[in-house]
C-alpha cells in the first residue's frame, strides 16, 4: 500500500449577505468538501466584501469567488466537479 501525500487545501469563497449566486456557491462547496474522501484535509472559510474594502475593490463585480489556497479558481457560477477535481489534486500536490 502507497502512501499518499494529503496536503490541507483552503477553500475561501468571497461573497457578501444577500447575494443570491454566493448562497448557491455555498451550497456546491459544502457538498463538494463533504463529498470528499477525507474532508478533514480542507479548510474552509467565507469572507464578505462589506468588511474588506480591498476584497470590494478587486471583487464587487465577481462575486461570488472561489479560491483555493489564496488563488482564485472560479467565480460567478460554481462548477462542482472542476472543484472537486481541483480540491483533491492540490491535496495531492
Amino acid at each position: 500500500m502507497g502512501s499518499e501525500v494529503v496536503n490541507k487545501v483552503t477553500v475561501t469563497l468571497i461573497g457578501k449577505p444577500g447575494c443570491h449566486l454566493c448562497e448557491v456557491a455555498l451550497e456546491v462547496i459544502v457538498k463538494v468538501i463533504t463529498e470528499i474522501g477525507d474532508p478533514s484535509g480542507v479548510n474552509f472559510e467565507e469572507l464578505s466584501l462589506l468588511d474588506d474594502p480591498e476584497l470590494m475593490a478587486r471583487y464587487r463585480e465577481q462575486i461570488p469567488v472561489v479560491l483555493l489556497n489564496g488563488v482564485v479558481h472560479d467565480f460567478l457560477k460554481m462548477d462542482p466537479a472542476g472543484l472537486q477535481t481541483a480540491i483533491t489534486g492540490a491535496r495531492s500536490q
